[in-house]
């Protein structure tokens, strides 16, 4: 059976850490990234790792950077290089977004994870839902969707991986 890749933005880590699965709660969670990062089934960026997780300096980091430092993928691939330049191309271009949100795009991870995504065919797992009416900033979906990037929120994605946290 072919499985996806799922590629996870920060804050699907950071909420879950702050919230509904924080470590002293909910281990299982963890324990289910952890499973499927070895079983090359969820994956991160290095540049989620180190431009938003690595901020925390908390539990969170100390997590990321031990035990799933394996599964932060390199945007330095060539195909990750070319698709971002199509992604950020895509974003300059589009008129419905102010300068601002453009710019805080390019600098944000947010644009080589879709285009991770994009060159690799991977899912893009994010909390940040589709917004075709904002303009003060870019959601991820809004750039998934052009580039038939498919993404899906935590919970699709673990019930799509058949996890069980019971």
């Amino acid at each position: 059976m072919d499985r996806s890749v799922y590629i996870l933005d920060a804050n699907v880590f950071i909420e879950a850490a702050r919230h509904y699965y924080a470590f002293d709660l909910g281990t299982k969670f963890w324990d289910i990234l952890l499973q499927h990062a070895n079983e090359g089934t969820i994956e991160s960026i290095d540049r989620v790792l180190k431009q938003d997780l690595d901020k925390g300096k908390d539990e969170l980091t100390r997590w990321a950077n031990a035990a799933f430092i394996h599964a932060f993928r390199s945007t330095d691939e060539k195909d990750v290089i070319e698709s971002y330049v199509r992604v950020i191309t895509w974003v300059r271009g589009h008129p419905q977004y102010t300068d601002a949100a453009k710019a805080e795009f390019a600098n944000e991870p947010d644009g080589w994870l879709v285009a991770y995504a994009a060159a690799k065919g991977c899912v893009v797992v994010t909390h940040e839902v589709l917004r075709p009416d904002v303009r003060t900033r870019v959601p991820i979906p809004n750039v998934c969707e052009p580039f038939n990037v498919r993404y899906v929120d935590t919970f699709a994605m673990l019930r799509e991986l058949g996890a069980r946290l019971s």
